[in-house]
């Protein structure tokens, strides 16, 4: 078979490391796919840069029309990144026949329907495995070796800049704003982090994992989506005395009436695996009906872990060049005409245990009144605990940990018990998994 000509958009850090591994490994990958797999041809705005990593080995371009208006290039793989360029570059790659390989998980969650009906309407593939977890192989389990199970639930860290903080902020014991402060000057966190810690880049991987888990069209609309720049260390605190620990997860669950796709901070068990996941460590859990629980940890970003992804993606378009464009895995598992018109569930609908911190005046019966308050409710306490006042002070924080209830129903409790006069400023509130 010949050899394999990609066209490389962006050799940047996950470019660079793409260019590295293809290079370092060439005779193992070519052994996998059957055929030599290399880059001839780079288009990077800093072409300077880009020959020093290429050397001679590659045709390096200023213009990525030229990669992709190239006959000899085979399969296009757009590592520039962000919605517009990317975007119009992916879709005149494929315009063009040729197969795109991509980590753009922002893209693909904004764009993914209409860039996967082009693919499908041009007989070419879009792959996306460093789009979700980096060096993780989770798109290709949940697209191909849970294929048998009708899967039930997905939970991860999929961020590792508010996984490294939360972390931190747990060990340390110190402010979300300083540790922010430490993973800026590490490099783990962007001079503007705001898609990492309020859960943005978090909510990108999810719908495309639901997208795939579930058979449904990609809806990043529809996740709901909170961050961890509100979490006071004292909640870490509590939830660790408790038996929790705090982390930033992405839940997509199957249930009765539709799907729930959400993000945000979590109580979770500390006996849990995934909740003993620190650092800049990425881990997801899958609930399969015949599998059981499974879980996928790594390295979820970094040069080399992310190239290992894309790498992989290339190796299985190239053993699938010659296959019939109807016989190939479908990009979201499921065939196109088989995609599930399942509603997802507004957040109200949604139902979980909750964590509940409030500051509260220290005196006889306050404790009445809020319970009855979630009696009302229908909602039921699991665990309280009452902190002792500091020398002075007239208020106390009162943590619950409730049952299973509906979010309408916690918040309409919360409205109200903030309405009470022995309640002081706004009450705390962490949804719990248990993830059994």
């Amino acid at each position: 078979m010949k050899p394999i000509n990609v066209g490389l958009l962006g050799i940047g850090t996950v470019g660079s490391g793409t260019f590295r591994v293809l290079q370092r490994n060439s005779e193992e990958i070519s052994r996998r796919a059957g055929c030599a797999i290399r880059i001839t041809m780079v288009a990077d705005k800093d072409v300077a840069r880009a020959k020093a990593i290429v050397g001679d080995t590659a045709q390096v371009t200023a213009d990525a029309l030229d990669v992709i208006n190239n006959p000899q290039i085979d399969i296009v793989v757009e590592l520039i990144g962000g919605y517009t360029i990317a975007r119009e570059l992916i879709l005149k790659a494929i315009a063009s026949g040729k197969h795109v390989v991509t980590a753009n998980k922002a893209l693909l969650a904004l764009h993914g329907n209409e860039i996967f009906s082009a693919a499908r309407a041009r007989g070419v593939t879009v792959t996306f495995e460093a789009a979700v977890g980096g060096g993780i192989p989770i798109i290709k389990s949940l697209r191909e070796g849970l294929t048998a199970n009708r899967i039930e639930w997905i939970a991860g860290i999929i961020n590792g800049t508010s996984n490294f903080i939360l972390s931190e902020m747990r060990a340390k014991g110190a402010a979300f704003a300083d540790v922010l402060q430490e993973a800026q000057r590490m490099g783990y966190a962007e001079a503007d982090p705001t898609f990492d810690i309020e859960g943005v880049d978090a909510a990108h991987k999810l719908a495309i994992m639901a997208a795939i888990g579930f058979g449904i069209p990609v809806q990043f609309s529809k996740v709901h989506v909170e961050g961890i720049a509100k979490l006071a260390q004292e909640d870490i605190r509590y939830a660790e005395e408790l038996g929790y620990r705090i982390k930033l997860l992405g839940i997509a669950k199957r249930k009765p009436g539709g799907f729930e796709l959400r993000v945000h901070p979590t109580l979770i068990p500390a006996r849990q695996l995934i909740a003993n996941v620190e650092g800049v460590m990425n881990a997801i859990l899958v609930k399969g009906d015949a599998v059981g629980q499974t879980m996928y940890y790594g390295a979820g970003a970094g040069a080399e872990p992310t190239a290992s992804a894309v790498v992989a993606d290339l190796v299985d378009v190239a053993r699938m060049l010659t296959a019939d464009p109807e016989h190939r895995v479908p990009h979201l598992a499921f065939q196109p005409d088989r995609l599930s018109d399942v509603p997802i569930l507004p957040m109200g609908e949604v139902e979980t245990s909750y964590y509940l911190r409030l500051r509260v005046a220290d005196k006889a019966g306050v404790l009445a009144d809020i319970t009855r308050i979630l009696a009302d409710q229908g909602i039921s306490i699991e665990a309280l605990m009452q902190k002792e006042p500091h020398a002075g002070e007239e208020h106390v924080d009162i943590i619950l940990l409730t049952h299973l209830t509906q979010e309408k129903k916690i918040d309409i409790a919360i409205q109200r018990i903030e309405a009470l006069p022995v309640v002081s400023g706004n009450i705390t509130r962490i949804r719990m998994e248990s993830l059994q």
